[in-house]
């Protein structure tokens, strides 16, 4: 039986996360070194991106119900980060703390805008405290990967993450624009997941949940992996053809998804 993580594990794992990504930039020879998975950003760009997005993510947690988020006046002071390491690591801890106080302030419940409004996921606080994880985690790879020593995502937050990715990231009521299909996803730590794509959108169950009425059919593609190795294939991080991942069917489904934009 696998872990239900609740909000206080998410807290945690945030924390652990900012912790190690604050490791890697702290190790790394020079701030101006290029990110390979973001090769338009420097070290510092990247720190100065993410942090900003912890930012935001805290003023939007702290607004609480809304139609909109809030004003960039409300998480930028306009300055941007410090450039001298010690000082951006230092910026960067107070990023996260502000996150995390927000959070805390606001309890698993309160209701946030989110901009996954149509997806499987919340509109609630607890819902921004589990989607931080495997974006703070995934960045912190980047990180390790710059400096020449990237290390798989922890089990914990590899395994919550990609839950996450597919309920929050990936489902949505958008019309899927091509032939439907059914691709399975596989960890090899036990747990699955089943995306059924049609034009009523994307939506998603775990493996042993189906959706009412759905036979017991097969995929049409599947990808199998740990689950670090899923989450960063999910995020681009790991090519479709990579030795890493398992596929199975057809691929022309995991390449129509990667181009597929539901906001356009």
């Amino acid at each position: 039986m696998h872990k239900i993580l609740t909000f206080s594990d998410h807290l945690r794992l945030i924390g652990e996360r900012a912790t190690a990504f604050r490791a890697a930039v702290a190790a790394a020879p020079s701030l101006d070194m290029q990110v390979p998975t973001h090769p338009e950003r420097t070290l510092f760009d990247l720190v100065q991106h993410v942090g900003m997005g912890r930012r935001k993510s805290a003023a939007i947690v702290a607004a609480g119900p809304a139609d909109a988020p809030p004003e960039k006046s409300a998480w930028e002071n306009g300055m941007g980060a410090p450039r001298e390491r010690e000082a951006l690591l230092a910026w960067w801890t107070e990023s996260v703390e502000r996150l995390t106080s927000a959070l805390r302030e606001a309890g698993p419940d309160r209701g946030c805008w989110t901009w996954w409004g149509d997806s499987q996921s919340p509109q609630t606080s607890g819902a921004w405290a589990r989607r931080q994880v495997p974006e703070i985690a995934v960045h912190t790879y980047d990180v390790q990967l710059t400096v020449g020593n990237p290390e798989p995502l922890p089990d914990e937050v590899a395994l919550d993450g990609f839950d996450d990715c597919q309920f929050t990231l990936c489902s949505t009521d958008v019309a899927w624009p091509h032939e439907p299909a059914v691709v399975d996803y596989y960890a090899t730590e036990g747990r699955s997941w089943r995306l059924r794509l049609s034009r009523d959108g994307a939506r998603v169950a775990r493996l042993g949940e189906p959706a009412v009425g759905e036979a017991p059919d097969t995929a049409d593609a599947s990808a199998r992996g740990t689950a670090s190795d899923l989450v960063l294939f999910f995020y681009g991080r790991i090519p479709p053809d990579s030795l890493k991942l398992e596929l199975d069917g057809d691929r022309r489904f995991f390449d129509q998804l990667i181009a597929w934009d539901p906001s356009v």
